[in-house]
């Protein structure tokens, strides 16, 4: 499929993965209408490229995603790619010397990463299945949603982060095969280290070390290289219900 001519909406569009794929796709021909928490909107200032509108909207609402859906008016290229970005993550064990994980906590964790993925999946691929095809096999866009290597090895204190992302993971070949009959495809991307904003604050040894355990390349992923991946997934037609992983081959250690 092609981005040139299209409109993406793309989650957590104001930094990070979220900024890099927004940047790509635009560059790629593509109108982006991003959205994001306001604190990340206002954070980017006016950093953020031309064709790419941001706006504010709690990805777990369905009135506010729908109220930033209604920016695609009739005179916007059709919607036809959705990548999903945005993600928190605290780190707690299940038991610990100060007692039992914080249920809220647990409950945020899954209501923004895993809810918030599907309620963005659900309201966009219901504006997508009224489109025209794109080709003769009957295409009319893809969702890339984005879990994480912690999905498979989640590490001590991840319980929810991992619980969250395997959820994105476990959705996507149903995702795939629910919207098959409206030509729609459901991907997802599982980062391992990758050098976003997340893991800015960490200490410069902390980070060689991180970097020495990915076998090769070792070092950090890099936005640009998810956002290549996300347009790979975009124009390669026949890749459809498959998670992907892109983590240097790393394979996370219990701690």
């Amino acid at each position: 499929m092609d981005i040139s001519g299209t409109t993406a909406v793309v989650i957590g569009a104001a930094s990070g993965l979220g900024a890099a794929v927004a940047r790509r796709l635009v560059d790629g021909g593509a109108q982006v209408l991003g959205l994001d928490v306001p604190y990340s909107i206002e954070r980017a200032g006016d950093r953020v490229p031309e064709g790419i509108t941001l706006v504010a909207a709690d990805v777990t609402s369905e009135a506010e995603v729908q109220a930033a859906l209604s920016a695609l008016t009739g005179s916007a290229p059709p919607l036809r790619v959705v990548v999903n970005c945005a993600g928190v993550g605290w780190a707690g064990r299940i038991v610990s010397k100060n007692g039992p994980h914080d249920l809220e906590i647990f409950r945020t964790v899954m209501t923004v990463n895993l809810l918030g993925t599907f309620n963005v999946m659900r309201l966009t691929a219901d504006r997508m299945q009224s489109l025209d095809p794109v080709n003769d096999d009957g295409q009319r866009g893809l969702i890339v949603n984005t879990a994480s290597v912690a999905a498979f090895e989640g590490q001590v204190g991840q319980i929810a982060y991992a619980a969250s992302k395997g959820g994105i993971h476990a959705m996507t070949v149903v995702a795939a095969r629910d919207l098959a009959q409206f030509g729609i495809r459901v991907n997802t991307i599982a980062p391992g280290t990758v050098d976003t904003p997340m893991l800015a604050s960490m200490d410069a040894g902390y980070r060689a070390a991180l970097e020495a355990s990915v076998p090769f390349p070792s070092r950090l992923g890099r936005p640009e290289e998810f956002a290549q991946l996300v347009q790979m997934l975009v124009e390669h037609d026949y890749i459809n219900g498959e998670t992907t992983r892109m983590d240097g081959a790393i394979r996370m250690a219990p701690r």
